[in-house]
């Protein structure tokens, strides 16, 4: 009896013996068997099983005070994040700063600094709403990462022997036409789909096993840095295209504009001569020195007209305003026309002719055909005629210029008051570094030339045309005309000068120009979309300087309705040329 208990007894502990070790014997096998891929794809397959999320977290909330190890990370159905790398896991990766990751919330502890555990304290973030999320990943990342998949699968595909008809091959190929479809015209991870996620995920798999079969890493580095540098040279060649394109866009005037100009013509010559008693009121104006005269040297009508309007609604005293408009033969018969259709109140508006000018004719030669640009803006003889305002206002002792492409904001009386120090030229600089606006003098002159070193520094400080205040008398004395043709000349004979006229008025003004606060000037709306809405706001002329200009289509949005505001679209005139705001 006795015995047969103790076989009973040792039977039993055999069985509980059996029953312990031998599943840790088969699990320990299996897992020496598993390969890296097999391993990679057990491992997924854990992960990827449907959980209870809510169970978990209830378990965890029970246990958690107990246990000190790192907290386990529950995945849902939409919270998968691809591994980045062939041969790497990350089941972690940083979340979207858009979309919250709940995974790393813990309610019930304090986690620790992001520098410690290399997690976010999503907890604190909510929190505390000035907290800022690490920029380490941008808000599409996971669109990124796909662009990224599809890249190296080109890359594993070109490895492939030309004809392969592999199962790896057909697997990449179908992978990347999946992914493809998946990801077109999607630019941020809350518009993918679940089924691009998966399609996310199973390229990435795809992946692991094209980087097990072809494991040389240096073709690879080999075949990226070449794509590299195919897309670097393909980046430079849009860039020069579109610089092309926009000053293509800059020096075109828009159809509406020429529609406009030939309506006004038409016009103009049905209207009837004015009056001599007409003519020689206004010629008492022009030549009033108590006065405040403008020059504005342009061939556009609108762009002319808001400059205008502009400074009129502005000025305290409207009265004592009096325009200079000066322009060619082509488009005086249109100027006139809009001004004499749209009259600026009290204030007085003269539209001159520059083939008018006859002394201007004996200078043509020596001034405009030195320069060999094709763009218009360059050698246009609107732009060289303010070297010439002794000889255009021989009655006048100041004058201001404006550029057309600018906006007056505030009145500009104060223009006539400021201290000129008895220079010629009052002007804004452009010699601060930290400004968008900032020239040097050596980006437009020529310094390896002898006679340049010798007769300026280039370490002198810039300005800025587009709102210039010359002292005509001073400009008198100096004989500055002749040492603009004197550089004129050289620059003729050898390559000192290029850029158009404002090198050359840097070297006629140089040491004859003071500087105005900038308040006065605001430069970079027609070149730069990052100026200060404060900035702007505060200043009493904005300038388009540019080739956005606000007129063309490709005008920044943000700054066109500063310009826009000043001119009325309902006018039948810009509604039968299909001109808008």
């Amino acid at each position: 009896m006795k015995l047969l208990r103790r076989c009973l007894r040792i039977l039993i502990l055999s069985l509980l013996s059996v029953s312990v070790f031998a599943p840790l014997v088969l699990v320990s096998y299996r897992l020496k068997t598993i390969t890296s891929i097999g391993r990679r794809e057990f491992i997924d397959d854990l992960w990827s099983r449907p959980r209870d999320v809510e169970a978990l977290s209830s378990m965890e909330q029970e246990a958690g005070e107990s246990l000190k190890g790192p907290r386990p990370i529950v995945f849902k159905d939409n919270d998968f994040q691809s591994r980045e790398g062939i041969n790497s896991l990350e089941f972690g990766s940083n979340p979207s700063k858009e979309h919250k990751d709940n995974r790393f919330e813990d309610e019930g502890e304090k986690n620790n600094s992001y520098k410690a555990t290399g997690q976010h304290d999503w907890g604190a973030v909510k929190r505390d709403k000035n907290a800022r999320i690490p920029q380490s990943r941008s808000v599409d990342y996971k669109v990124k990462e796909m662009t990224d998949q599809l890249i190296r699968a080109r890359v594993y595909l070109s490895f492939a022997p030309p004809g392969s008809n592999s199962h790896l091959t057909k697997e990449l190929r179908q992978r990347i036409k999946e992914l493809e479809h998946a990801v077109e015209e999607v630019t941020k991870d809350s518009a993918l789909t679940k089924s691009a996620l998966q399609k996310m995920k199973n390229m990435e798999s795809s992946l692991v096993k094209a980087g097990h079969a072809y494991p040389d890493c240096s073709a690879m580095s080999s075949k990226l840095r070449a794509m590299t540098d195919n897309a670097e040279e393909q980046v430079r060649m849009q860039k020069k295209q579109v610089t092309y394109l926009v000053n293509l866009a800059a020096r075109t005037t828009p159809k509406g504009f020429h529609c406009l100009s030939m309506r006004l013509t038409s016009e103009y010559f049905a209207l009837p001569p004015p009056s001599e008693r007409e003519l020689l009121e206004q010629k008492k104006l022009l030549r009033d020195t108590k006065l405040y005269h403008y020059a504005v040297f342009s061939d556009n009508v609108l762009a002319c007209a808001v400059v205008v309007n502009s400074t009129v609604s502005s000025a305290k005293e409207p009265e004592r305003i009096v325009f200079h408009l000066v322009t060619n033969s082509l488009n005086l018969p249109a100027m006139s026309m809009w001004f004499s259709l749209n009259p600026m109140g009290r204030a007085t508006v003269e539209v001159l002719r520059m083939e008018d000018f006859e002394w201007l004719s004996r200078e043509y030669d020596l001034g405009w055909k030195v320069h060999n640009f094709s763009d218009p803006r360059f050698t246009s003889e609107l732009n060289y005629l303010r070297f010439y305002l002794p000889n255009i206002f021989p009655s006048l002792d100041k004058v201001v210029v404006l550029d057309h492409d600018v906006v007056v904001q505030k009145d500009l009386s104060g223009l006539w008051h400021v201290d000129m120090k008895g220079k010629v030229n009052g002007a804004v600089e452009t010699c601060q570094e930290n400004e968008a606006s900032f020239l040097r003098m050596d980006m437009f002159i020529n310094f390896s030339d002898p006679l340049i070193a010798d007769e300026f520094d280039s370490k002198a400080c810039t300005w800025a045309f587009g709102m210039n205040v010359f002292d005509l008398r001073r400009w008198r004395e100096e004989n500055l005309t002749a040492r603009y043709h004197e550089y004129l000349r050289l620059s003729n004979e050898r390559p000192i000068l290029k850029g158009g006229s404002l090198p050359l008025g840097w070297v006629t003004f140089y040491n004859q120009t003071t500087a105005v606060e900038r308040r006065w000037h605001m430069l970079g709306l027609g070149h730069d979309s990052t100026v200060p809405p404060d900035d702007i706001e505060k200043a009493a002329v904005i300038h388009y300087n540019g080739a956005w200009k606000p007129w063309l289509d490709i005008g920044f949005g943000e700054y066109k309705g500063l310009w826009s505001k000043h001119m009325d679209f309902d006018n039948p005139y810009l509604q039968q040329c299909n001109i808008h705001g």
